[in-house]
Order: C-alpha cells, then sequence, then structure tokens
C-alpha cells in the first residue's frame, strides 16, 4: 500500500510573517492527519522560517527549485546542500513553470534529480503535456520522452527515493482539471514505463502525485484513484483551511 503524499507548492507567494501566520493556522488544522505524508515548498526567503514554524510537526518542507552544481558563478541559483542546511527534506524539480517561463530541459531535470539525491533531499519530479500536446493524442509520447529524458539514467536505488508527479499544464491555475479517469490514465502510463525501465516491483512502490487545480472540491474523486497516490497543489495550499481540507480528504 502506497502513503499518500500532499504537498503545497506556494511559487512566488507568501512572506516569512505571512509563512508564520499560515502555519500557525494549519498546524492544529491538520494534527490529528496520520492517513499521508504533508509537505510544504515556500519561496526560497521563506524557508527558514516554515521549517521552523513546522518544527515539531508531521509536515516536511521542500525546496522549489535547485541548481545541480555544488556551488559556483550562478548567479540566483540555490545549491542541494544550501536547501538542506536550511533543514528542507525535499524539492520540487522541473514544474512546468520551470519548464515554460525559464528553459528547463529533460536533461537539466535529470542533472537536478541526481543532484539531490546525492545530497539527500527527496526530488518531486514534475511531469506533464500542454493543451496543444493533449489535443494531438501526444500525452503518452509527452511523458515518455519526459520520463526517459528525466529519470531512465537513475540507478534502481536512486530512482526508489524519488516521488514524481503528473501535472498536465493545461489545468494548471486555469481551473481546469483533468478528471479522474484522465489522471489515472497517465498514471498508469508512467508507472508502466517504470516497469519497463526498472521492475514491476519498483513501478508498483512509485507514489505519482497529481497537479492541476486541486481543490477540496476534487480532492475525493482524484483520491478514490488506485493509481493517484497524492496532489502537488498550487493556489489551494496557500490558504491554511483550503489546504486542510485536502490533506484531511
Amino acid at each position: 500500500m502506497r502513503r499518500p503524499v500532499i504537498a503545497g507548492n506556494w511559487k512566488m507567494y507568501k512572506t516569512q510573517a505571512e509563512t508564520r501566520a499560515f502555519f500557525e493556522a494549519f498546524r492544529p488544522l491538520v494534527g490529528s492527519a496520520k492517513h499521508c505524508d504533508i509537505i510544504v515548498a515556500p519561496p526560497f526567503s521563506a524557508l527558514a522560517a516554515a521549517v521552523d514554524a513546522a518544527r515539531g510537526s508531521a509536515v516536511g518542507i521542500a525546496g522549489q527549485n535547485m541548481h545541480w552544481e555544488r556551488e559556483g558563478a550562478f548567479t540566483g541559483e540555490i545549491s542541494a546542500r544550501m536547501l538542506v542546511e536550511t533543514g528542507c527534506l525535499g524539492v520540487i524539480i522541473g514544474h512546468s513553470e520551470r519548464r515554460q517561463y525559464f528553459g528547463e530541459t529533460d536533461e537539466t531535470v535529470n542533472r537536478k534529480t541526481k543532484a539531490a539525491l546525492e545530497a539527500g533531499l527527496t526530488p518531486i519530479v514534475c511531469v506533464g503535456e500542454t493543451l496543444g500536446e493533449r489535443e494531438g493524442n501526444l500525452t503518452q509520447t509527452v511523458l515518455k520522452r519526459q520520463f526517459e529524458g528525466g529519470l531512465a539514467a537513475l540507478t534502481p536505488a536512486e530512482f526508489s527515493r524519488i516521488l514524481l508527479a503528473y501535472e498536465p499544464v493545461w489545468a494548471i491555475g486555469t481551473g481546469r482539471t483533468a478528471t479522474p479517469e484522465m489522471a489515472a490514465d497517465a498514471h498508469r502510463h508512467l508507472r508502466d514505463l517504470a516497469a519497463t525501465r526498472f521492475t514491476a516491483e519498483q513501478a508498483s512502490g512509485l507514489r505519482i502525485l497529481y497537479g492541476g487545480s486541486v481543490k477540496p472540491d476534487n480532492i475525493k474523486g482524484l483520491m478514490a484513484q488506485a493509481e493517484i497516490d497524492g496532489a502537488l497543489v498550487g493556489g489551494a495550499s496557500l490558504d491554511p483551511k483550503s489546504f486542510a481540507a485536502i490533506v484531511n480528504f
């Protein structure tokens, strides 16, 4: 039985003060939640505040991005060991917004994933198709390319430590959501790819999250699908009551 994961990606929202206020309201609402792992990914400037505010709770903190090098002349970047030093346990890699706006490629996703694993972080590796690709019946082709380009170079031991997030680009921040059945089909395809590249046992243990306009009113339908192991939540994770309702699905 795969343990569910509910992760919140705050993107470029919340100051340190707002982060502390969020956790003050959020922690009592999920204090009895033992059925899933809870992750929050604040902006870099609020990581330390989040780690401090979450201390003693079951909430893990993750970064939203990182560079694959240990250090260097990379203005504006942050390394895996810097995330570890702040108290992060994980990091989001290859989010569609990083791919769309900042030139992320399958190659950089692979390099970042390996660097995160080497530093002891849990990567949440994102894959997903655009609307044009979905309408062109290219979803499986795109997922295969992203999976092989970003993950197939991992060793079986490395692969066993990642989380995968399927986030159709056309459903992120648009209010449009893949139906539970559409999401489950994509998750099933990703699991088949994992079984082909690694083993059936590893594919069975892989936790795949769905991301794309997840809200309190659609989380139950999504989580009712056997192939969906959790959610990567965007806007709905910014409000403590809303995110708690998703956690307590």
